[in-house]
């Protein structure tokens, strides 16, 4: 089916519900990217160097589990299509162990904390995997036109930032007024509600969207094994350079967003800053977002990246160089979000890409398993930051609740907010000054419909 076919009403409840997805699984991660560390440390009161620790054996964990789900995905046929059923079948449990992460019983010896936050968050992880990287399979069965992805991309990242900046504005202040003053109880209140809604969301996207082209990817070969997807993957150039930025992108981001929490609360001297930064970096990247379609179409998405990732480093220079001063810091933050969000919407629409091009290359369709890859790149990305985070504490030697930090503990903060992300985004953009799909794309595009044709 040919989007040109499409009407506009449905396109637009497409697009609705693929983006609404992303708000429900941002309403979750956000929790966890900014305040789990938080929570596991100055709420549980465990040792920073055993959860970082407990990072990196879940992460390689889930590493292994996102590449069962993205083989499962490519293998799954059913009349709801191979990527959407997961959207069914994953909402309700995601919401479940939301709850249980944020729910370390108090009373408890700190082994006994430990085991029961290695088995949450390891299910929260999955389940995670479960709902999102369909997110990314789906999309190349949504839309075979390069600029339809970017919208589906847009209005994605719409949500996404939507549901990150409700995280950001609101969930201190619920976590407040939920617990009435017991922060335990109100992450476990705010983490029931968030839970709730996201699973109603998932939902609602598993009615909404279609796999429009799942009927052309059925007429591939069916018994294309882990092995074959993996082959293809190893011969998909543009994918590998696209593969090795996923580490110092969202590893740098990752870090970051952990460690916001301490750099305002414990270097600049205001938790109340912290909140206000966490909402600027959520709230201006739905705006640059929205601009995305219009750049998207008088540039290659490889130049719409380095450019909005250098308006990001700009920012970031600018919030270490303003020091305590607050305006500077809101410059910077400013600045940095409207990079960030460029820069992130371009990416999910650049990742449908290379599945193109390995059907083009060599006619296995690696949707799921490129991917899971991709999730599972992310995840250690996220389990370096994570675990580079509790070394960087116990190394700085952070006390948590304390008023007053010793100057490593502070040095290890601005290396974990400043220094490492900058250094990361520095990396990245080199990295993928070598992605050169773009210029062949549309070439690409016109040999698959030819081979469509002569098929049919």
């Amino acid at each position: 089916m040919n989007d040109k076919t499409l009407s506009k009403a449905f396109l637009w409840r497409q697009r609705i519900g693929y983006g609404a997805a992303d708000f429900a699984c941002n309403l979750i991660w956000q929790m966890i990217s900014l305040y789990l560390l938080y929570y596991y440390t100055d709420i549980a009161n465990l040792n920073g160097l055993a959860i970082a620790s407990m990072f990196v054996v879940c992460r390689i964990i889930d590493g292994i589990t996102d590449l069962l789900i993205g083989y499962a995905i490519d293998k799954t046929h059913t009349r709801w299509g191979k990527s959407r059923p997961y959207f069914l079948w994953g909402a309700i449990p995601f919401a479940i162990f939301a709850y249980l992460a944020f729910s370390v019983p108090t009373g408890w010896t700190s082994s006994m904390k430990l085991v029961y936050c290695y088995a949450t968050y390891i299910g929260l992880s999955f389940m995670y995997t479960v709902v999102n990287i369909p997110m990314a399979s789906i999309l190349p069965a949504l839309s075979n036109d390069a600029q339809e992805r970017t919208n589906l991309a847009t209005v994605r990242q719409f949500f996404a930032f939507l549901g990150a900046s409700l995280v950001s504005a609101s969930a201190l202040h619920l976590v407040s007024t939920l617990g009435k003053g017991d922060e335990a109880a109100g992450f476990r209140w705010v983490m029931l509600l968030f839970g709730i809604i996201s699973s109603l969301i998932f939902f609602f996207t598993f009615f909404q969207v279609r796999e429009i082209n799942v009927d052309e990817e059925d007429t591939l070969d069916q018994k294309t094994t882990l092995k074959d997807a993996l082959r293809s993957l190893a011969h998909n150039g543009p994918w590998k350079i696209f593969a090795l930025n996923i580490l110092f992108m969202w590893g740098g981001y990752f870090l970051q967003t952990g460690a916001m929490v301490y750099y305002y609360t414990a270097v600049i001297g205001s938790q109340a800053l912290s909140v206000q930064i966490a909402t600027i970096l959520s709230i201006v990247p739905v705006l640059s977002n929205l601009l995305v379609p219009f750049f998207a179409k008088r540039m290659q998405k490889r130049t719409l990246f380095l450019i909005s990732s250098a308006i990001q480093l700009v920012g970031l220079l600018i919030i270490w160089m303003g020091g305590l001063q607050v305006g500077w810091i809101y410059l910077g933050a400013v600045l940095s979000g409207f990079g960030y969000g460029m820069k992130n919407s371009i990416y999910f629409s650049m990742q449908a890409d290379p599945v193109d091009y390995g059907i083009w290359k060599t006619g296995v369709d690696t949707a799921g398993s490129l991917s899971a890859v991709n999730g599972f790149l992310g995840k250690v990305a996220q389990a370096l930051a994570g675990g580079l985070s509790g070394l960087l504490i116990a190394w700085g030697g952070y006390v948590g609740g304390a008023q007053i930090q010793t100057e490593n503990a502070l040095l290890a903060i601005r290396i974990m907010y400043l220094y490492i992300p900058m250094l990361c985004i520095v990396l990245s953009m080199f990295t993928m000054s070598f992605y050169k799909l773009d210029a062949i794309y549309p070439q690409i595009m016109e040999d698959l419909e030819k081979r469509k044709f002569k098929e049919e």
